[in-house]
């Protein structure tokens, strides 16, 4: 299969190898991985402040770059939802029937790493080893948009050496959100601040999630208190081989 990485702004910019992971596993599931240089911001962060005029150029632009691939994945629940939930709707209003057209058809395509493996592939061991005590947290958008259940924990369960303990109120949202965490510091902080604590009495050497924003949320935190636990990109760990 012909997938195109839709790698996303936070990774592009900050976190490339969970990039570099999500193509280094797909690739050894046999699968052709192209990066399609052309593409830039999704526009959720427009969408979700109130812009969406202003999204509808990015959207018409996401659309026109990933529409010649068979498969669109990338390591992100959050970005995954708003293409596939946010953009032809906004283009709809728009005005632009035949983008949203596009869109949809694009949206169609698009998959958050882990239901692209579980559902997409039907592939739910991809032979990785990881060595380590590990904790997951469901993203919101993943969890919450997506849908994605029990995918993740799957992929994580066949992880070869991994000790995966359970996260405590595993569902509540870490405090991120985006321009939440902006407009919301001391709401966000202390929603930051029960998330960290549950992941500490886990004993867990990382946190695992399937999106680098929450991880660079967490792992900023933990980071000050000098735990030693460290964010690991579920991409990271289905990546790691013996």
């Amino acid at each position: 299969m012909r997938i195109a990485l839709f790698v996303t702004c936070l990774v592009d910019a900050l976190f490339p190898d969970v990039g570099k992971a999500t193509t280094t596993l797909l690739r050894r599931l046999g699968h052709e991985v192209v990066f399609p240089a052309d593409q830039t911001c999704c526009g959720q962060m427009h969408v979700n402040t109130g812009y969406q005029r202003a999204a509808v150029p990015l959207i018409k632009h996401h659309a026109a770059v990933f529409d010649p691939y068979d498969a669109i994945v990338a390591p992100s629940g959050s970005c995954v939802g708003s293409v596939r939930h946010q953009h032809s709707a906004v283009a709809s209003r728009a005005g632009s029937r035949g983008l949203a057209s596009r869109a949809a058809s694009v949206a169609a395509r698009t998959y958050e790493l882990s239901e692209f493996l579980v559902d997409v592939l039907g592939v739910d061991d991809v032979g990785a080893y990881y060595p380590h005590r590990v904790t997951y947290h469901p993203t919101c958008h993943s969890l919450r948009m997506l849908r994605v259940g029990d995918k993740p924990l799957r992929l994580l369960r066949n992880v070869g050496g991994i000790d995966l303990v359970e996260l405590p109120d595993a569902d509540q949202c870490c405090g991120f959100g985006g321009t939440f965490a902006v407009k919301n510091a001391d709401t966000s902080t202390a929603m930051l601040a029960d998330k960290m604590s549950n992941v500490l009495s886990t004993r867990a050497e990382a946190v695992c999630a399937g999106d680098s924003s929450c991880l660079m949320h967490i792992g900023g935190g933990l980071s000050r208190l000098r735990t030693g636990t460290k964010p690991v990109h579920l991409a990271e760990i289905l990546a790691s081989v013996p």
